[in-house]
């Protein structure tokens, strides 16, 4: 589905076409990703497509804010659709989670203009990175955090993400398949945040290349071990060399969190999370 145009935008109101957009979130541990793949592959949109046709007793396809790969989750996903018939969005939502499976939920609906995007109207994605830090693998959320069990430097860790703020080429933290027309992305901020057990990579940038966020992952946690210096960080940077960069992280700990919209749109919000940090101080907002 492509971005709609004045002219299509006037086309689909004649013909009692209406835009919907909903707050996704789910647990990406038994998907191949979210893209729909071929027969007998689980992806997330395939199980929200079918879900969401139930409810418009009509096919529905969906358009998603960012696709995530196997593994990986989300509790602030925005998808839009369109569709000729009429429903309370409230249906949307209860209707749809009525015929989804327990890891996958709709938050939220919103009827949207017709010059709504899911994907192209974002002008900033959130991403976060749970690793779980002790000697003892954890047997509870074991596929919805990353487990190290080396000691990782905090500090160390900090300082080292500090030369990937701002607009930069990625070249080096972007994973050999990726397909994106440049590796020039602006990272808005990148906080390394703990609490207990927990550390989390906050990253907020304009765009994400693919596997941008767990190769940043993969080389702090590796400085943060000191298996690296801390300036090992920008000369990874620097390098615009895929191979410099290190080891690419689980998908396990992978949140995306939050996409931004221009304020016409006006989203609903919820907290960031994932559940299971919304409740703890340093990782609020």
């Amino acid at each position: 589905m492509t971005e709609v145009l004045p002219a299509a935008a006037a086309e689909m109101a004649a013909a009692g076409v209406s835009r919907i957009a909903l707050g996704i979130e789910y647990k990406g541990a038994r998907y191949r990703g979210w893209q729909r793949q071929e027969a007998g592959v689980p992806s997330v949109q395939e199980a929200l497509e079918r879900a969401l046709s139930k409810v418009a007793a009509e096919p529905v396809s969906v358009v998603c804010a960012g696709r995530t790969d196997a593994g990986v989750h989300a509790s602030g996903q925005v998808v839009h659709f369109d569709t000729t018939v009429e429903r309370p969005l409230k249906a949307w939502v209860m209707g749809g989670n009525a015929s989804l499976p327990p890891d996958i939920s709709v938050t939220w609906a919103q009827s949207m203009p017709s010059h709504f995007h899911a994907r192209f109207k974002a002008f900033a994605r959130r991403y976060r990175y749970v690793i779980y830090n002790d000697q003892i693998r954890p047997a509870h959320m074991a596929e919805e955090v990353t487990w190290n069990h080396r000691p990782l430097d905090v500090q160390r860790m900090r300082a080292a993400a500090q030369c990937l703020i701002g607009t930069h080429d990625f070249t080096s933290f972007r994973a050999v398949q990726c397909q994106a027309k440049s590796p020039v992305k602006t990272v808005h901020h990148l906080h390394v945040l703990q609490q207990g057990c927990f550390i989390v990579l906050d990253v907020r940038a304009n765009a994400f290349l693919h596997h941008m966020v767990r190769n940043i992952a993969g080389v702090l946690m590796t400085i943060g071990a000191g298996e690296r210096p801390v300036g090992w960080g920008r000369e990874v940077l620097d390098a615009r060399d895929r191979r410099a960069g290190g080891v690419t992280a689980h998908p396990y700990g992978l949140y995306l969190v939050q996409v931004e919209y221009p304020e016409e749109f006006d989203l609903p919000e919820r907290y960031i999370g994932p559940h299971f940090l919304s409740g703890l101080p340093l990782l609020a907002g």
